[in-house]
């Protein structure tokens, strides 16, 4: 057994390599340690399950085909003993047929990975060229190989001929398949999409439908965990997508988070479609395993109906993206069949995003506040800073109008951050010039995508200092969301910040993932009840739900000792059940509207002196 000089450099993690063959353990090993990767390798498989029994190991890369016991036999005595049987196990092994495969997975490995291997194709198999130009060497090998053994023996040419095909048939397979889930590429399904659309033209009663998919907010999982989850994710997506698939449905990754499927036979109205889109959705809601980390996402599908009027399978494509950003818009995991409406505003979308781009540079952002009113003094306790654009066509558009585009795009963060620095500056010139209170606090939004960025907590204390604004004077509001996708990570920034006296509220809480299991291990100081649930609490028999939902939120805080915020107060009948339930603060149009800077400082200065 081998293993790296103790140094005192970090490693990335610990890797041990199973192979009998000195030569891949010596090229393994050192590849991975440039890579800064711990590495021990052992050369057979009772070696193997004692160094992984004795070592913290996070990965072994175990060949299938040794001496003695053969990988399957290691891997699943790994997967009986406590302490080693959730250590991923990667195979590699020169066997290719589907069963050694299928037989790998079922013993309990992660992936298959089959020789002669790259070892970009080990580190998440992300350069496909190298294994294609690797394929196109082997190629011109047995040429040569075949040329010379023609002359020397022609008994072997058959042979030398079967080999030669089985390196062009891995390197047609390699240009049509994606390399990180093996599933066929943007390449394969459109030649597939193309062949179906002309048999669409030769028999108009052929009926087809093309499904895009794409994941729900990975971005977030690949800007909060890493590239390496990201992919360990779309791997497992991909796989419980295929168990909804029935015979003769392709499934196709065409790059990043998005999924393609090509129902051949279908009806005029979508039907097969829309039930695989629910049935997808439905096995996606589940959450992922992934290691220690238990990870949610689901897919946006947008469904295109195959009618022989499409010239180009392009042209299909473009239209289920359409179907797909509507599908967004609905909400997580909802599904849209496209009509020619979409593609007007699809275009309408692009050029909505080309201005986001322009907008804050040219200072077209600016800054409505609301009151937040403490119910038992009914005296201003805070302000809520909410985005206007003013749009140079289009004039004053509210926040549901662009931050849905925003979000999907890299626009998000920089919209955050700018909000927050406007929010604190106008509190700092509002607090010197006129005295305001220091107890009244700021409130702003932060979206998942911003909060769980690495740096968030330095961007943070950077706009206090920036601004002058003492952290007691800023509550930022977080979702749900932001809280189920890594509790630990949330909780560490929470942590950090509350140092400097900054609050934290869970913003339109009860409406996004269930956080109750995790609420008590964060560091948040209010709840938000979103407006939803207070539009509808007047006590009568249809209401009563949206009542108890708001009373039992109210409880919860008291218990964890959190105040609440309830939105979207309208009506004096609502302020009076809120009252009655104890709620500690209120938010709406039955107090004020969201104001102008100008408009909302009379309304602060009005409410001190009439206090």
């Amino acid at each position: 057994m081998t293993q790296d000089r103790p140094s005192t450099q970090s490693y990335r993690g610990d890797i041990l390599i199973v192979d009998d063959t000195p030569e891949n353990l010596k090229f393994l090993s050192k590849t991975l340690a440039e890579q800064q990767y711990k590495v021990r390798s052992v050369t057979d498989g009772v070696m193997a399950l004692r160094v992984a029994q004795a070592a913290p190991i996070n990965l072994i890369l175990l060949d299938v085909k040794m001496p003695g016991m053969d990988g399957y036999e290691v891997c699943c005595r790994l997967k009986q003993h406590e302490k080693t049987k959730n250590i991923p196990v990667i195979f590699i092994s020169a066997l290719d047929d589907m069963i050694d495969k299928v037989k790998a997975f079922h013993v309990g490995g992660v992936d298959y990975i089959t020789k002669p291997f790259h070892v970009e194709e080990v580190l998440a198999r992300i350069e496909t060229h190298i294994t294609l130009e690797a394929a196109k060497t082997e190629i011109l090998k047995l040429n040569s190989n075949l040329e010379n053994r023609v002359r020397q023996r022609t008994h072997q040419l058959e042979k030398e001929i079967a080999a030669r095909q089985q390196a062009q048939e891995q390197l047609l397979h390699l240009a049509l398949h994606d390399a990180l889930t093996e599933l066929p590429n943007r390449v394969l399904f459109m030649k597939q999409l193309g062949r179906i659309l002309d048999q669409s033209k030769q028999n108009s009663t052929h009926r087809f439908s093309v499904l895009l998919l794409d994941c729900d907010h990975f971005k977030v999982v690949n800007d909060s965990l890493g590239h390496l989850v990201g992919d360990r994710l779309l791997i497992a997506v991909a796989r419980r997508i295929q168990t909804c698939l029935p015979p003769g449905v392709m499934l196709a990754r065409l790059g990043g988070d998005e999924f393609a499927i090509l129902v051949e036979e279908d009806t005029p109205e979508g039907d097969r479609a829309l039930e695989l889109a629910k049935q997808i959705q439905a096995e996606l809601s589940y959450p992922f395993q992934l290691g220690s980390q238990e990870n949610f996402t689901n897919v946006s599908i947008g469904i295109v109906l195959g009618h022989p009027s499409y010239e180009q399978p392009e042209h299909l494509l473009r239209d289920a993206d359409s179907a797909m950003y509507q599908a967004k818009a609905k909400g997580k995991a909802s599904q849209q069949i496209f009509d020619s409406r979409m593609y007007t505003q699809a275009i309408v979308r692009l050029q909505m995003e080309t201005d986001l781009r322009r907008a804050i540079e040219r200072r077209e952002f600016l800054l409505y506040y609301q009151p937040i009113i403490c119910l038992k003094t009914r005296k201003v306790s805070g302000l809520e800073a909410l985005i206007r654009w003013e749009h140079p066509s289009r004039g004053l558009l509210l926040p549901g109008e662009f931050l849905p585009i925003a979000q999907d795009s890299d626009l998000m963060s920089h919209i955050d951050i700018w909000v927050l620095r406007e929010a604190c500056l106008q509190l700092k010139a509002w607090q010197d010039k006129n005295k305001l209170d220091d107890a009244i606090f700021m409130s702003t939004n932060l979206s998942v995508h911003n909060f769980l960025q690495e740096d968030i907590t330095e961007k943070i204390s950077d706009i206090l200092v920036e601004t002058g604004v003492s952290g007691h004077c800023l509550e930022l509001e977080i979702t749900e969301d932001s809280i189920i996708r890594n509790p630990s990570q949330v909780n560490s920034i929470l942590n950090r910040l509350k140092h400097q006296n900054i609050k934290f509220s869970i913003d339109d809480f009860g409406t996004g993932y269930s956080s109750l299991s995790y609420l008590h291990q964060f560091s948040v100081d209010s709840l938000k009840i979103d407006r939803s649930f207070i539009q509808g609490i007047a006590p009568q028999p249809s209401s009563l739900s949206n009542l108890q939902i708001a009373n039992t939120i109210i409880q919860l805080a008291e218990n964890l000792q959190l105040s609440v915020i309830a939105e979207g107060i309208e009506t004096l009948e609502q302020l009076s059940i809120l009252e009655d339930l104890d709620c500690t603060y209120g938010q709406g149009y039955y107090f004020s509207r969201p104001l102008p800077a100008d408009a909302a400082l009379n309304f602060l200065t009005y409410c001190q002196q009439s206090g």
